[in-house]
């Protein structure tokens, strides 16, 4: 099986990256493959921050190579405080939160625009591809600016309900999505969404279960 790991940053998968051996293509300098080729069959694509480095990354690259599976991995912040700092979970909806019109207080989607769609889901799941592990299955939104202002996060939280947000999660489903290429998303819960608060952050702990499971995961397929 041959397998795309897509993250934002490198230091989000550093740990599987050096687990797996890997170093820079020498096609680009974005993609990053395993120095032996007993390894397993894993290439590493780090796109950059926010959605529109991510579809671009995607868009590039994925229309000139072939993969059995493409996987998000990536912390996040969670609005769900039954959700624990360091859990890791498989995202199945995800939605552009800020893609719409303003009329006055009222937000229009981009679906009640008649402009296009504005939720994603996985052209995948975890259990099509292994029945030994599972995890807890959420939704997200994916946002240009996380929250931090109480009154914002209730607006949100009361247009869309959601439980875990990122900056690029939204994009990365789209991308695959038009590409029909098998995809899930896997994040880890590095903070509660609130008042912004680094005292309160987990992002170590985060980081380590993602890769942690990440590593098992590949083991796995």
């Amino acid at each position: 099986m041959r397998i795309l790991i897509v993250a934002a940053t490198q230091p989000e998968v550093q740990p599987l990256m050096d687990a797996l051996g890997m170093q820079k293509s020498d096609e680009d300098d974005n993609l990053f493959v395993p120095r032996h080729a007993s390894v397993a069959n894993c290439s590493v694509l780090i796109t950059g921050a926010g959605m529109v480095p991510t579809a671009f990354a995607l868009g590039r690259h994925l229309p000139h190579n072939v993969y059995n599976l493409v996987i998000n991995l990536g912390i996040a912040g969670s609005f769900d405080h039954n959700i624990k700092l360091g859990d890791v979970v498989e995202i199945t909806k995800d939605t552009f939160a800020e893609l719409g019109a303003e009329d006055d207080t009222r937000f229009i989607s981009i679906e009640q625009l008649g402009l296009g769609a504005g939720i994603f889901a996985p052209t995948g799941s975890l259990a099509h591809f292994t029945r030994k592990i599972n995890l807890n299955k959420v939704s997200a939104i994916t946002v240009n600016t996380v929250h931090g202002n109480e009154a914002n996060i209730a607006a949100i939280t009361n247009r869309l309900n959601p439980q875990l947000e990122s900056m690029e999660g939204a994009a990365f489903f789209y991308a695959c999505h038009t590409l029909k290429v098998p995809c899930v998303q896997i994040r880890a819960v590095s903070n509660y969404v609130e008042k912004r608060n680094r005292d309160n952050w987990q992002i170590g702990l985060a980081v380590k279960n993602l890769n942690t499971f990440a590593q098992e995961l590949i083991r796995e397929l």
